[in-house]
């Protein structure tokens, strides 16, 4: 079984190095099929289990606010404990939540199941890119995040595919089901071929206060933009809005008074990191809601099956997979400003499209003519944009603390996600059974796509009034710390997270100091 001796001392093309990029390519890519294949299902989840509205929101966002919320925490027990321990535990975790949800009798255990299961994605998910930096020898890093990028981008776009296979054929619970055999095959890998790494300096208490108070405050929220539909301006409901602001404020209050917080206020002192973290939130919420009510609509409203409306969206991840990297490399030329204004626009522009999508377009002309400009003009756009927020996420903080600020925009873009899917129904007056009826659905979906295409807009805005217009430098330190290989892997999610760099200053995301 390796050890500490073999870390950074592998190499990519040694039979242990393909297979650590296995282990890391099937592990991430249990949480990724699992957040965007999910919404395919969604249909099929509430005609099965009698749900409302509500019920299918709160089986997207348990999911997304335990890993928003516990995310940075993962990453910090991993520098710890061991980061190929936490990985393992958190694939058996997450395989294990994964076949609760897959037999959940009711919408209850299946929501609960979706929490759990982000916990689990928060182990794994920041412990993958931190392996392959921890165990490559420095000159094949490039290579091995390169293969992970690529592989994981080939799994993006088989997901729907599967996904939608398996919710027309054996049934939506084979959706999470299917993660167990990729789990049994990635664990005794990971035990046997993966070396341990950690961080020799960690020290001190971890943040668990501060995770704890972030997941309350969006859960309380979260739950307030839910229920209000049903609940109007009720005691739960608004006790629950005022609760969630008041944590929030709390949250705030307790990382500016801890050494060490998870959420460090130091690294928003850079004016283009807290812009781009903004640009990220109006991005992230965007997608979030149209991907939620979109593969909805094409199902209830245009007729698809699930496996047609997987297949229908697939363009946009098919033109991620094909051009970010090169989108990325055009934006460390010309600066971040001209694509995180562009990209927004043009994306703005697909979703505003869609809502062309009606009874007619499952056909091929109605595909062709409704859908495919829609999905290929927001792909555009996504390629324009994604790749460069993630490079200026990264170039906008010191190399040392690279690691940390991913982490948080990776957080950021969660969080995004989790609100749209709660706010979206509420600003749009879709009630509780909206989702059965294709005229009522149709109706809100399309003043929902203008609001998401709004929030683009204002992203655009953003980036061109606070984001500078410099190329990054062209130094081959800063380019390598710059590019964002990983993009294809998650982008349409969230941002990819970047492992933290060695060196004076690197903080750890999630650990209290002394005291």
């Amino acid at each position: 079984m390796p050890d500490a001796a073999g870390t950074g001392a592998i190499r990519v093309a040694s039979a242990t190095g393909r297979r650590v990029v296995l282990t890391t390519v099937l592990g991430s890519s249990m949480a990724m099929l699992d957040s965007t294949v999910i919404n395919v299902a969604l249909p099929r989840i509430g005609e099965d289990l009698g749900t409302g509205l509500a019920a299918l929101q709160w089986t997207v966002n348990a999911y997304m606010l335990t890993l928003a919320g516990l995310i940075l925490l993962g990453g910090a027990l991993g520098d710890r404990y061991g980061r190929r321990r936490v990985f393992v535990v958190g694939v058996v975790w997450f395989a294990a939540a994964s076949v609760l949800c897959g037999l959940a009798p009711n919408s209850a255990v299946l929501i609960a199941s979706r929490a759990l299961q982000g916990a689990g994605g928060a182990l794994l998910t920041p412990g993958s890119l931190a392996l392959i930096q921890a165990s490559f020898h420095p000159d094949d890093r490039a290579r091995a995040v390169g293969l992970w990028s690529g592989f994981g981008g080939v799994g993006a776009a088989v997901g729907p595919f599967v996904g939608g296979w398996l919710v027309d054929g054996p049934g939506w619970r084979w959706v999470f089901l299917l993660n167990v055999p990729i789990a049994a095959v990635c664990v005794p890998v990971a035990l046997r071929h993966v070396p341990e790494s950690r961080d020799p300096d960690a020290h001190g208490r971890f943040d668990v206060l501060g995770a704890v108070l972030g997941a309350l405050a969006l859960a309380l929220v979260t739950y307030a933009l839910i229920e209000a539909p049903g609940q109007g301006a009720s005691g739960a409901v608004v006790g629950a809005a005022v609760g969630g602001v008041l944590l929030g404020v709390l949250f705030v209050r307790v990382e500016r008074g801890r050494e060490n917080p998870m959420l460090p206020s130091s690294v928003f002192a850079s004016r283009q990191f807290t812009a781009v973290n903004v640009i990220t939130l109006c991005v992230y919420a965007a997608l979030g809601g149209f991907f939620f009510l979109s593969a909805i609509q094409l199902q209830v409203v245009a007729g698809y099956s699930a496996l047609g409306a997987g297949t229908a969206l697939l363009p946009t991840t098919v033109l991620m997979l094909l051009f970010s990297a090169a989108s990325g490399e055009l934006g460390r030329r010309i600066g971040p400003r001209l694509p995180l204004t562009v990209g927004p626009l043009v994306a703005a522009a697909g979703m505003l499209l869609m809502t062309r999508v009606g009874p007619g377009s499952a056909s091929v002309s109605g595909y062709l003519t409704d859908v495919l400009p829609a999905v290929a003009l927001l792909g555009v756009g996504l390629v324009t944009l994604v790749a460069p927020l993630t490079a200026t996420v990264l170039a906008s903080v010191d190399t040392a603390r690279a690691g940390l600020a991913s982490g948080i925009n990776n957080a950021a873009a969660r969080a995004a996600g989790l609100i749209a899917v709660a706010a979206l129904p509420l600003l749009t007056g879709m009630g509780p059974e909206a989702y059965r009826d294709a005229d009522e659905f149709a109706a809100t979906f399309r003043r929902a796509m203008p609001m998401c295409a709004g929030l683009l807009v204002l992203g655009a805005v953003i980036a061109w009034a606070a984001v500078s217009g410099a190329p990054v430098p062209a130094d081959e330190e800063e380019a390598e710390h710059a590019r964002p290989e990983c993009t294809v892997h998650c982008g349409v999610t969230a941002p990819p997270l970047e492992p933290e760099r060695d060196g004076p200053g690197g903080g750890e995301p999630g650990r209290e100091g002394p005291g």
